[in-house]
């Protein structure tokens, strides 16, 4: 069954018409609070809410490897992928210190590295295959392992409102997945890796050049079996976790869960959850542009505001995770300020 196309709930306009009143009766000139006041009203409709909150986030990370390392296309071995698990678990990532910092639930989910079977405590380990295939040689994955992993980010999303979570985050790990993301994002865009190919991880200007020659390679090597078909793109040079990632985010829309997306690799799922289900879009919140080249592009085409602009590159969901503070701050005022009436302030001129 393609549980992934099924219907999603529609935010409630009633409610968000109720929000947009009560931030014309704030004692402030209307408009003034710009994005702060956005964001709130957003949110008071996703919830069904007057007034919003994110006082019971959800994050979690998902992980995988890629078989496209074997191309060299990252500063770091790919063994960084299995070491950052346990540093996530054990309270020592950046992730890890926002998660506490805001009273976050973290989950972490291994959907497929490569090594040797572990067992770290806070690491829930599934390994649908151990990495993907170079997706500059063959399909990156299967058709059904793509499903198997879209399917964890679906039991993930459950499990957070099965916790009363109040807000979504997903984020990712997996050295060589700004490659595959850049991939993905030229297939879906149908634009060359010039266009959407930065970095990453910090690489040099020579392997730079040499990712985008491996990315364009790819196109070429796929553009028949994908076509126009997100979920082949997904396939042909997706990553375990991103496929996790398009998954929760599609049934965050689905069970009516708020979420924010993170940076570029983020982005890219949340463009594939859009390209296979439309109205997911409805459901998403941008909680910052990153540093990485080809964000600004994928934010572009999801008509998406970030809220916050820091220059960041690190992934983990740490952008979105730092945006909490600032959505945090935007519903106090939506639910705190006082009204004209109530403060006996003359209101603006009608």
């Amino acid at each position: 069954m393609k549980w992934w196309l099924d219907a999603c709930k529609v935010p409630n306009l009633a409610v968000k018409q109720q929000a947009e009143e009560r931030q014309l009766q704030l004692t402030k000139p209307t408009g003034s609070l710009s994005e702060l006041e956005n964001v709130a009203v957003q949110l008071a409709s996703l919830q069904n809410n007057p007034k919003p909150n994110v006082d019971a986030p959800w994050i979690t990370i998902f992980a995988g490897d890629h078989g496209v390392m074997e191309e060299n296309i990252s500063a770091y071995p790919q063994a960084v992928t299995r070491q950052m698990l346990q540093n996530f678990a054990t309270g020592g990532a950046c992730i890890s210190v926002i998660a506490k910092e805001y009273a976050a639930t973290l989950q972490v989910i291994d959907c497929g590295s490569v090594g040797d079977e572990y067992d770290y405590a806070g690491v829930d380990r599934y390994c649908i295959a151990q990495g993907t295939a170079n997706f500059a040689k063959q399909v990156a994955m299967t058709e059904e392992q793509c499903i198997q992993a879209m399917t964890l980010g679906c039991e993930s999303v459950e499990k957070a409102i099965a916790n009363n979570t109040s807000v979504y985050i997903a984020g990712e790990m997996g050295i060589g997945n700004t490659c595959s993301a850049s991939a993905i994002a030229c297939l879906l865009l149908n634009e060359d890796a010039e266009q959407l190919t930065g970095i990453g991880t910090g690489i040099r200007a020579e392997q730079l050049q040499h990712k985008k020659n491996v990315i364009n390679q790819a196109i070429k090597l796929h553009q028949n079996y994908v076509l126009d078909d997100a979920f082949k793109a997904l396939c042909a040079v997706g990553g375990l976790e991103i496929a996790a990632m398009t998954g929760a985010y599609i049934r965050c829309a689905q069970l009516g869960l708020p979420m924010i997306v993170d940076g570029f690799i983020s982005t890219v799922s949340a463009l594939l959850a859009v390209r296979i289900n439309p109205v997911v879009r409805q459901w998403m919140l941008f909680g910052h542009q990153s540093a990485e080249y080809g964000h600004r592009r994928l934010l572009q085409e999801l008509d998406a505001k970030p809220l916050l602009k820091l220059n960041l590159r690190l992934g983990e969901g740490s952008g979105a995770g730092a945006s909490l503070g600032i959505i945090k701050l935007a519903c106090s005022l939506h639910n705190n300020m006082a009204t004209f009436a109530e403060a006996a302030v003359i209101g603006e001129k009608v």
